[in-house]
């Protein structure tokens, strides 16, 4: 079902959740928590905590699913573009890696042109070139503080989040969301547990709370972004994504004594309006495509 405001309410609520887990995750690295290990701890934990929670209520009943290898391909996808994700975290600022994450929208337009073969417009292309636009002003030639790889691992990222959207709007139309959450961390945390016969769990206390915590608000945003994408289309509640930026830039500031440079500030809302412009032509479209079939 359709239901506009809560899909919005939603997304805007995991935009929030995923700021504190992604700061997490940039702590964790700088106490030398490895990757790999965050990841895994990012998955066990949500797969734990929801496994106790509907075994408490007894309603394991809703982990059931008919659809269990659309959820492997899903894991697949999301684990790497969870990896991706959050690496951007370790090797850029909060506030740059989180507009390259912005990226995604127009990765949504390319994916929808070249693999749905859709026609797409000059002002969707446009948008496209536009954001292209913003991420040069923000990763220009004299902008040494932000690596060349780390900007390619987050516009990588943003690519897997444009997938992965696609796949979650797919499994939302017959998957609940406690159920797409817990297949996601079934499949990836066998996975992930290996990194850890190399790595080793050697921690003191206040990294194990900042792991928990990396779990805990990593559950709480995916339910939160797997449930708006079942009440409303990405196209129509991706606009509550920039406010990320907003969250990513206080962090920043608060917790790493960060602020973005100018070029950032000019840059980001260049690849801000690129991505609204998309979510514009978008919600157009699908208003045409619904009216078109409510008159057939």
């Amino acid at each position: 079902m359709n239901r506009p405001i809560l899909a919005l309410g939603l997304r805007l609520a995991a935009m929030a959740s995923l700021s504190v887990m992604l700061m997490l995750v940039k702590v964790a690295g700088t106490r030398g928590v490895s990757l790999p290990e965050t990841l895994f701890w990012r998955q066990f934990f949500p797969g734990l905590m929801l496994l106790g929670y509907l075994a408490a209520r007894g309603q394991l009943s809703v982990l059931k699913t008919q659809r269990l290898w659309v959820h492997a391909r899903r894991a697949a996808f999301g684990g790497s573009g969870m990896f991706l994700t959050l690496g951007a975290v370790i090797l850029l600022p909060l506030a740059e890696s989180t507009v390259l994450g912005f990226t995604a929208p127009m990765f949504a337009v390319i994916l929808a042109a070249v693999v749905l073969k859709e026609p797409v417009g000059w002002v969707r292309w446009s948008a496209v070139i536009l954001g292209l636009a913003g991420i040069l002003v923000i990763a220009g030639p004299n902008q040494s503080h932000l690596p060349l790889f780390g900007i390619a691992v987050g516009v990588g990222a943003a690519f897997m989040v444009a997938v992965i959207a696609i796949q979650l709007r797919d499994l939302g139309r017959t998957e609940q969301p406690l159920t797409v959450v817990f297949w996601f961390s079934a499949f990836t945390s066998p996975v992930l547990a290996l990194f850890l016969l190399r790595t080793g769990v050697h921690h003191d206390a206040a990294d194990w709370l900042i792991l928990f915590g990396i779990g805990l608000s990593g559950l709480i945003g995916q339910i939160f972004l797997t449930a708006a994408l079942r009440y409303g289309s990405v196209s129509s509640v991706i606009v509550m994504d920039y406010s990320a930026f907003a969250w990513a830039t206080l962090w920043g500031w608060l917790v790493f004594d960060h602020l973005p440079p100018a070029s950032t500030w000019i840059g980001a809302p260049i690849v801000i309006a690129a991505g609204l412009i998309i979510a514009w032509r978008e919600h157009l479209l699908h208003r045409q495509r619904a009216g078109g079939a409510l008159t057939a």
